[in-house]
Order: structure tokens, then sequence, then C-alpha cells
């Protein structure tokens, strides 16, 4: 029998195939994302740019964008890649040549994770259209400032941001550690928003 499941630092063990809510830890979440490198390493810095990273600066945005948002939905923002602290990060062409299997694992997880901090299994289309706006910004500003794509390249690709919602913003690289407890930190102070 193959074992589709993994041990957490928690002591938690998650079923990648059948993930419950039970299962799932933001101590998890946010140690794991912290050590995923985005973009697959290939960034400048002595840091790799980590997923939580990311998230921290995509739920930011929603802020920025959207702010009369309820605290739920910038929670949603957060935990938008969260499923890749088990299933890594891959980028777009990846995704693509994986398939099906990595959006239906994907989804699963999601639930799981959304599930187990109040969140709805899946989002409505509106929100979820929204937190992708604030991440194609996020794409922009880490193409242009830490992955080495001139404005032109990531204008083709992610859009280019409203200067005014970018305003004040950059990339910082630094360590994992620091990135897992402020990811930590902001969950704790949006569950406290939502409740």
């Amino acid at each position: 029998m193959t074992r589709a499941w993994q041990r957490m630092l928690s002591g938690r063990r998650l079923d990648l195939l059948d993930p419950t809510p039970v299962d799932i830890e933001i101590e998890d979440i946010a140690h794991g994302l912290a050590f995923v490198a985005r973009w697959n390493g290939q960034t400048i810095g002595d840091f790799a740019y980590s997923v939580a990273e990311h998230s921290l600066l995509v739920e930011d945005l929603f802020g920025r964008m959207y702010p009369k948002a309820p605290a739920k939905w910038r929670l949603a923002a957060l935990l938008h890649d969260a499923p890749e602290y088990v299933i890594g990060d891959m980028i777009s062409p990846v995704k693509s040549a994986v398939g099906p299997d990595y959006e239906e694992l994907d989804k699963r997880l999601t639930a799981a994770i959304h599930i187990r901090f109040g969140l709805p299994a899946a989002l409505p289309k509106t929100i979820k259209t929204q937190i992708k706006r604030a991440d194609k910004i996020s794409a922009w500003m880490e193409a242009t400032q830490i992955a080495g794509f001139t404005e032109g390249e990531a204008n083709k690709l992610f859009g280019r941001p409203k200067i005014e919602l970018i305003e004040g913003l950059s990339i910082h690289l630094r360590p994992p550690i620091e990135t897992r407890n402020d990811f930590t930190a902001r969950h704790n102070v949006l569950l406290t928003q939502i409740g």
C-alpha cells in the first residue's frame, strides 16, 4: 500500500488524498509556506522569497484594493496558497503540464483548510476573483523587484498595477522564521477580527 499521508511538525498526519480539517494546524501551514520558495527559487537576495511572504503581500494588497472587505475574506486572501505547504509551489507552466490531478489535490486541501478556519469550503466566485487580482499585482511586484523581469515583460504577463495600490510597498527577503512568525501572527489577528 502506498503511503498518502505526511506527518506534520505538530504531530498531525495529513492524508493528502482525503484531508480533514481536524488535521490542519496554522503552525504547520506557516512553517511549510515559510520554507517554500516562489519562482522556483530564481530570485535575487540571500533568502528565498517564500510563499508565506507572498501570502502576506497578497493579503495586504487585497486590503488596499477592498478596504471594506470583512476580515474573513482577508483571511481567505492570506490562505490563498495554503495548500502549497504540502504540495509545494509550482510555476504555472508546470501546473499545466501536470494537469487536472494537481488541481483536484489543491481543491481538496483548500476545502479542508477553509473549513478548519471557518471559511466556506469553496469561496464565492467574486471573492476568488478579487483575491486573484491581488495575486496578480503581487506577481508583478515580485517579477520586477526580485525575479529579473523588465516592467514590459511583467506588464504583458500580469498587467500593470495602479501605482497607488503598490505605493510604499516593497519586497523584503528575510529569514524563514521571521516570515513564519509574521504569517502566524497575521492569521491570529484576522481570526480575532472575525470572531
